[in-house]
């Protein structure tokens, strides 16, 4: 049995999936978070009770996105496999998740039974991401550091400098300097373009 633990912001998405693959016999839906920060907490926490097989996860998620969850549980719990799964074939993503050591990274709109398929593949072993998209993914260079990214994300939510500052425990002039980095390197004409374009490419 696969013990499985869903984090989709979307509750009626969730929701779905959940009962979807509670349906196959080898899949075990253990718990549900809407983002990657409390996906986080309760993965630390049953972590040491309950054997925790794979992490399906969305990418774009408040607090914490599938990515740097992924990151987080590379670090912190390196026996659990991720797999993301997005609306958006965005060739950033898919190179940002590799290098998060992700081991799937499926389509939403893939039928359930490939999504199943998928899950039971990356639990025997196997990493399961579509060669194409892989493929694209390898010449889409992401400019930005992650502080840098981080920044224009929090921009791009409309949080002012001295808060992206306060969420980022750096100073108003480290994050300034973040900023117009950013909008350097992607030749935006403003934080919130920078973060329009990184978005577009699946780097934010």
């Amino acid at each position: 049995m696969i013990n499985l633990i869903i984090v989709e912001d979307q509750g009626l998405v969730r929701g779905a999936i959940c009962a979807l693959l509670n349906l196959h016999s080898d899949i075990n839906v253990i718990a549900q978070a809407e983002d990657g920060a409390k996906a986080l907490t309760i993965i630390n926490n049953l972590a040491n009770s309950q054997q925790i097989d794979i992490v399906l996860t969305d990418i774009e998620m408040p607090h914490l996105t599938g990515i740097e969850l992924a990151e987080a549980l590379a670090k912190q719990q390196p026996k659990i496999k991720t797999v993301i799964m997005t609306t958006f074939a965005r060739s950033g993503y898919i190179k940002r998740a590799i290098a998060a050591g992700i081991k799937g990274f499926i389509l939403k709109e893939a039928p359930s039974e490939e999504l199943a398929a998928a899950i039971i593949k990356v639990f025997n072993g196997r990493t399961v991401i579509d060669a194409e998209l892989a493929i694209n993914a390898l010449g889409d260079n992401d400019p930005l550091s992650d502080k840098e990214r981080k920044a224009l994300r929090f921009a791009s939510e409309g949080l002012s400098t001295s808060d992206i500052a306060e969420k980022l425990f750096l100073s108003e002039g480290t994050i300034r300097n973040y900023l117009s980095e950013g909008i350097a390197k992607l030749n935006a004409t403003n934080r919130i373009d920078a973060a329009r374009i990184a978005r577009q490419k699946g780097w934010l």
